[in-house]
């Protein structure tokens, strides 16, 4: 585009946003006639707009969408971030989020508040620290449940060659407005049984994680079916958490 055209289209943009400023000082004098009109078309507007700015963020914003870097074991012989963590939802917002939700994919949210005064949302991650573009946010109100959790599956590579001798590591960053016990259970299916682990997460600023030790678990390693992990919140009254990453690495632990 020449220079000429740039300006040109620069007073355009200029005149029509003048034209759509009168127009809002004026929506409260309008006719219906007119209400309905002008809203109609600041919809589409909008819808445009809001396309727009969603396609630069994702294109400006680091990190990048889809990205799976992050910090792994040494020697992993596998790695995995959630989807949730790495591309818009298509719903990105729950409100009033009832026992069984699903905020994104593969992750469910379980509670038993009669109230339903939780909501999720997904939002883009913007920090030079972050390592994954997107974060999974929780606001809790009045909680008068036993129990609040959120549920990921692990997809089938998490179990493919999964042995004994591996060490399963969960790297997480949380932040929350209030302290919060915040622990993860990692379930693992071997034929009719399931093995748990469980170990607390750290909420701090930064990057933490913890490691699942498979020797701890009397595992049946021909019948591993599949794997799966609980986050679960201690007393999640009154706070908002923010999961600013998620993801899994597994590695050989070493021969002594």
């Amino acid at each position: 585009m020449s220079k000429r055209s740039k300006l040109i289209e620069t007073g355009f943009d200029a005149v029509g946003l003048k034209r759509w400023q009168r127009r809002a000082l004026a929506a409260k004098t309008m006719s219906r006639g007119e209400l309905l009109r002008f809203s109609d078309r600041a919809r589409e507007l909008r819808m445009q707009l809001d396309r727009l700015v969603r396609t630069s963020e994702d294109r400006l914003t680091i990190p990048r969408e889809g990205s799976d870097t992050f910090q792994k074991q040494r020697g992993s012989d596998w790695a995995w971030r959630a989807d949730a963590w790495r591309w818009r939802n298509d719903q990105t917002g729950q409100a009033s989020a009832v026992n069984g939700t699903w905020i994104g994919p593969d992750l469910q949210l379980f509670h038993d508040c009669p109230h339903n005064e939780i909501s999720a949302r997904q939002l883009r991650n913007a920090s030079e620290h972050d390592m994954a573009p997107y974060a999974m946010r929780l606001d809790v109100l009045a909680f008068e449940g036993s129990f609040m959790s959120v549920v990921l599956g692990l997809p089938e590579s998490a179990v493919t060659g999964l042995r004994k001798h591996h060490l399963v590591r969960l790297s997480t960053t949380i932040e929350a407005e209030r302290d919060i016990e915040i622990f993860a259970r990692l379930n693992v299916q071997h034929g009719p049984n399931t093995e748990q682990f469980v170990r607390e997460l750290q909420v701090r600023q930064g990057e933490s994680w913890v490691e699942f030790d498979m020797s701890d678990a009397d595992l049946n390693e021909n019948r591993i079916d599949r794997m799966w992990v609980d986050l679960i919140f201690e007393n999640p009254a009154m706070n908002q958490v923010t999961i600013r990453d998620m993801a899994f690495s597994r590695s050989p632990r070493a021969e002594i």
